[in-house]
């Protein structure tokens, strides 16, 4: 193997299918060499959310054109890889199947390595492709299926600090939409309503805030925004508008405040650290009130935030093959006995937030 590797990343855990290829150098420095991302949202937006059957079908469809497009646009060939990395969970278990049986039958014909990819890993080391920020670092992870702050010490090697108890933050984000009759994907269409509406006019409550720790909940004020917009229904463009406002004002406040625990605790385990910083990852990521609360929070404490591009927040194949070239990069890989699994928690020693089952733990 060169000192610089060249990954091909393969990712379809929910809707959108997707490949690329990066190269990672000696120093640890990584490129982009291409990222091609089929979405999903149409095939599912008569729906109101992701159907988990057409969406593995639709990665079937794809996911041979989408894999030739990212190497087309890279300019290699299956010869110039060092390693072939897919999502291998956690995700809608139809998906990750195409993507890692794909991944695997690529590498045995191309007899390369097979990097077997945590989701959420993707996700917790693309600041590194993006900023080449140095571990350790704090993370807030903010996506339809998970709402998580994690401790990075380095790759593979994860402390969770905080979950929600209750539901993720994009998808409290998506069920007030669907409440409000907006369209989907929720998250977006809550932002833009939200930047014509009066924040200040619906009270709402704020779980979670002002405790000790850095848990979240998000259920409750769900059910006491649907009473509000109940109390006052038929709604007006208007009433949705400031409901929407209300919602992500709120939501701003409690994510900022549970951070604060966190970097309170990151301080204090890490005094003498001269850049402390928080990366935040996930699709309501891109949320530009959330980034904004959270920048003021950071700076008023002394940490730096860094947020990647909105392309490499939601979604993608960079993010999986840069973390199947850090993988690489430490000798790490998998055998073709790699598993698809549903459910699949970065920190493996954190107790179930959620419970557990036959799919292992929820969070």
């Amino acid at each position: 193997m060169t000192s610089t590797v060249l990954v091909l990343g393969i990712e379809t855990s929910c809707d959108e299918t997707a490949a690329s290829v990066v190269s990672r150098d000696a120093g640890g420095r990584g490129e982009i060499l291409s990222n091609v991302v089929l979405s999903q949202i149409d095939d599912h937006a008569a729906f109101g959310g992701v159907v988990p059957e057409i969406a593995a079908r639709a990665h079937v469809e794809a996911l041979d054109r989408i894999v030739q497009a990212a190497m087309d646009e890279a300019g290699v060939g299956f010869g110039d890889l060092d390693a072939i990395s897919a999502t291998a969970g956690p995700g809608l278990i139809g998906g990750v199947i195409v993507g890692l049986t794909t991944a695997k039958a690529l590498a045995l014909a191309a007899d390369k390595p097979l990097v077997a990819i945590n989701h959420l890993e993707g996700h917790a080391l693309t600041a590194r492709l993006t900023d080449g920020i140095a571990f350790p670092y704090l993370l807030l992870l903010v996506s339809g299926g998970h709402t998580q702050i994690l401790l990075v010490r380095g790759v593979g090697d994860y402390e969770r600090w905080g979950t929600t108890i209750d539901d993720a933050l994009g998808e409290a984000f998506d069920k007030t939409a669907k409440l409000l009759g907006l369209p989907y994907p929720g998250g977006p269409a809550v932002e833009r309503a939200a930047a014509r509406g009066n924040p200040h006019r619906f009270s709402l409550p704020r779980p979670m805030y002002g405790r000790p720790g850095a848990d979240f909940s998000f259920s409750g004020l769900k059910t006491a925004l649907r009473i509000e917009a109940e109390a006052i229904a038929p709604l007006s463009e208007t009433d949705v508008d400031d409901l929407c406002a209300a919602f992500q004002q709120t939501v701003t406040l409690v994510v900022c405040d549970r951070i604060g625990h966190a970097l309170d605790r990151f301080r204090a385990e890490f005094p003498d650290l001269a850049d402390p910083t928080l990366v935040v990852a996930g699709g309501v990521a891109a949320n530009k009130a959330l980034r904004a609360g959270l920048d003021a929070e950071l700076s008023a404490r002394g940490f730096r935030l860094v947020a990647p591009p909105h392309a490499l927040c939601t979604d993608n194949g960079a993010m999986i093959a840069w973390a199947g070239a850090e993988r690489l990069a430490l000798g790490l890989h998998d055998d073709l006995a790699a598993s698809a699994r549903p459910r699949w928690p970065l920190d493996q020693m954190a107790a179930p937030m959620l419970g557990s089952g036959h799919k292992g733990a929820k969070a």
